[in-house]
């Protein structure tokens, strides 16, 4: 089994980090760590190396390489995020996908998109949203 959690160091997405810790506990499963960054080839180094460390970062701390294994993926295809997530889980085919939510108004939504609703309606696999 393949739980992929959309990390980008937000609280929200920490607490999915540790549900995904549990289900793989529970189920065996292997888990993903992945970011997104917008910009394709023009994210600058600093932005590039401050997601890197992140992931880095939270994977040491949640999770044993003996009882849970996790790998990091950091995504600058070009792709809006919720693009390259959902891509992401199309390719290596994943069983559930495990990201943070967060309230935002209406406005906030149409003048700044949304990720999560975009990955809720488009990915290939179940998607378990935590707040």
């Amino acid at each position: 089994m393949k739980i992929m959690v959309a990390y980008d160091d937000t609280n929200v997405s920490q607490e999915a980090a540790l549900e995904a810790r549990k289900h793989a506990g529970a189920f065996g499963a292997e888990v993903h760590l992945v970011t997104s960054i917008s910009g394709g080839a023009e994210v600058p180094k600093k932005t590039f190396d401050h997601a890197e460390s992140n992931l880095y970062r939270i994977k040491e701390k949640l999770f044993d390489p003996e009882s849970i294994p996790c790998t990091i993926h950091l995504l600058f295809r070009g792709l809006t995020p919720g693009e390259d997530l959902v891509r992401y889980a199309q390719e290596n085919e994943t069983d559930v996908l495990v990201m943070g939510v967060k309230r935002r108004s209406k406005v906030g939504k149409l003048l700044f998109g949304s990720t999560a609703q975009y990955v809720i309606l488009r990915a290939p696999c179940p998607v378990l949203t935590v707040k």
